[in-house]
């Protein structure tokens, strides 16, 4: 298992920070581990699908949700948390308000032409140790690096 890294909140108090819910999406082929990203809306970086907590929704629920919203993903989701990762969400001009993002796996079964948001963001299929140097979060990173969902024996 991971050792969990220090979470960054930049100065926030604990009650200022607000929780999301992230899905890493994910496939295997040829043996080898492929990773969803999708672009923001607003600044169009390279993000994991992710929101708010949904009422009557456990976090793995409501990460699988996000993935059919903005990247179009029918898949399987694990209740169990890879870890979190701290980040800004672009609220105004020059606001960002302190998040934490719970990261849970979801197999990707399928992915959708049309879905919530597709008119919105561009997806990508890439490999963890690309995905890492996209994303703009460095605890994400490493949590996108150290995952491996192939059993032991299949590790390359």
């Amino acid at each position: 298992m991971t050792k969990q890294p220090p979470l960054s909140l930049d100065g926030a108090r604990k009650g200022e920070v607000r929780t999301q819910f992230a899905a890493l999406c994910y496939r295997i082929r040829r043996g080898k581990v492929q990773v969803l990203v999708i672009t923001s809306r607003g600044s169009k970086r390279w993000i994991m699908p992710k929101g708010w907590p949904i009422d009557g929704r456990t976090p793995a629920a409501s990460a699988a949700r996000e993935a059919w919203e903005e990247a179009g993903v029918t898949g399987k989701v694990t209740d169990r948390c890879l870890g979190a990762y701290s980040y800004g969400k672009d609220v105004g001009m020059d606001d960002a308000m302190p998040c934490i993002a719970m990261l849970y796996p979801v197999e990707v079964k399928s992915l959708a032409k049309r879905y919530p948001e597709s008119g919105q963001r561009r997806r990508r299929w890439v490999s963890r140790k690309k995905a890492a140097k996209m994303v703009a979060e460095p605890e994400l990173a490493r949590l996108l690096l150290s995952f491996d969902p192939r059993p032991v024996k299949q590790r390359a």
